[in-house]
């Protein structure tokens, strides 16, 4: 497990939540429990993927993220837009009016993970030449998916690729520029992330391979979004600032940007985390060794399909499609052509933090007393009825088995064996008053 105790970004509001089992049942690393007709959020478990945000009918579940007061901390302050942050503009025709958009919000300057991406893309590029790295590589981009790995696939940890999110290439590459050019200290410069996830919250705060983020906040969409559209309308052609990145690193807003970016034909690109953790297992079982790369994205369509996002994120990707080929046509570069070899050395690029499994899953450290747990285990799961219903307040009958030997749950919350159980003592009482005179 983790060493220390980590931020979570994604929490529960209890006045609004009714106790159903919607949460409970979408979690992937059944990291939600109800009882006593409420909604708990198992800590060590929570990889903050927002599944619980999208799936809530009651908004019970919520992202913890920066406000726009958080600027007035620091002397100066740097907006850094995700790409995906383009997608939730309908008509955008250029990435400039976004980025202009935020400079007259109050940033001092705008920076974009697009270019960050392209860093990235040249090192992952690099990397995959090395001969002896295990296959498939994974990526590192979405932290859900890093997280996720850390608990439910360990064995997958040495496969992902050890370079460091766009989010923080990007982070790193525009205080060192805003110091050089306004002779200013990098300590007096707030860096926000404008993101599309709860993840990305988590990941600032608790970062997974770095000792710390380079990144000082980070901004919901949801709440700048309806800040930027009046402003983008009102923005001349030619009072815009230019975009800098190519349009591959524009593309990473979608599933399959990464991939492309580095040009990759013997690579997995998938979206959405159920269907991450399908193919997850494929890797873990070794059906995939012949696998390049492995680009995992917990959202629908990538992370223009983030639940802190605005547009439609079918009507989002479409618009990031639009932006990359009006881009592809003023430049055709790629970022191996943008971005040099001497540009990686620049700034760290690899993780310095190894990242170690998450042990939420064991039944025990004791090895002896996890064997016996799971002994026990098995022997309750054989007298459930295997409805996996989540009526007893755990989402499977084998995770409700797990609670019991824990010590977080009794059998006769399950409301079938409590039935068998009622059954049975109005069949003994109608006996016994039978044979009574």
């Amino acid at each position: 497990m983790e060493s220390k105790l980590r931020y979570h970004s994604v929490r529960l509001d209890k006045e609004l939540c009714k106790g159903c089992t919607n949460c409970l049942m979408h979690c992937p690393t059944e990291a939600i429990r109800v009882r006593k007709g409420r909604a708990h959020i198992l800590d060590e478990r929570c990889i903050d993927c927002g599944e619980c945000i999208r799936i809530c009918d009651y908004h019970a579940k919520v992202a913890i993220t920066d406000s726009l007061d958080e600027l007035k901390k620091y002397k100066y302050t740097i907006a850094l837009p995700a790409p995906s942050l383009y997608g939730q503009f309908r008509g955008l025709s250029d990435v400039g009016a976004v980025l202009t958009a935020l400079k007259q919000l109050g940033f001092d300057d705008v920076f974009e993970v697009a270019r960050g991406a392209d860093v990235v893309s040249r090192a992952i590029a690099e990397k995959l030449r090395e001969p002896s790295l295990p296959r498939p590589l994974i990526s590192s981009a979405c932290p859900a998916v890093v997280r996720l790995i850390q608990v439910r696939f360990p064995d997958l940890i040495p496969n992902i690729v050890d370079v460091r999110q766009p989010m923080e290439v990007a982070a790193q590459m525009a205080r060192a520029e805003f110091s050089r050019a306004h002779q200013c200290a990098p300590e007096d410069i707030g860096i926000f992330f404008i993101t599309p996830c709860p993840a990305k919250m988590t990941a600032i705060s608790s970062p997974l391979g770095q000792e710390k983020s380079a990144v000082d906040g980070a901004i919901s969409m949801l709440e700048i979004y309806g800040l930027l559209r009046p402003l983008i309308s009102r923005i001349q052609k030619e009072n815009r600032l230019s975009g800098t990145s190519t349009s591959y690193g524009i593309g990473w807003a979608t599933s399959s940007g990464e991939t492309k970016s580095i040009f990759l034909e013997n690579a997995l690109c998938v979206d959405g985390i159920q269907n991450c953790i399908r193919v997850l297992e494929e890797i873990e079982n070794n059906k995939l060794s012949d696998l390049t790369f492995f680009e995992g994205n917990a959202c629908i369509g990538g992370c223009v399909g983030g639940p802190l996002t605005f547009e439609n994120n079918y009507v989002a990707k479409n618009s990031i499609r639009k932006l990359v080929n009006a881009a592809r046509e003023k430049s055709e570069a790629t970022p191996q052509q943008s971005v040099s070899a001497a540009d990686l050395n620049k700034y760290p690029m690899r993780l310095d933090v190894p990242i170690v499994p998450n042990s939420a899953m064991k039944l025990d450290e004791n090895i002896a007393a996890a064997m016996q747990k799971l002994q026990r285990m098995n022997e309750i799961i054989a007298e459930l009825p295997g409805y996996d219903c989540g009526s007893c307040g755990s989402p499977t009958c084998r995770a409700f088995a797990e609670d019991i030997v824990l010590g977080f749950a009794n059998e006769m919350e399950c409301i079938h064996k409590m039935r068998d159980k009622l059954q049975t003592m109005a069949e003994q009482m109608v006996e016994l008053a039978q044979t009574r005179r």
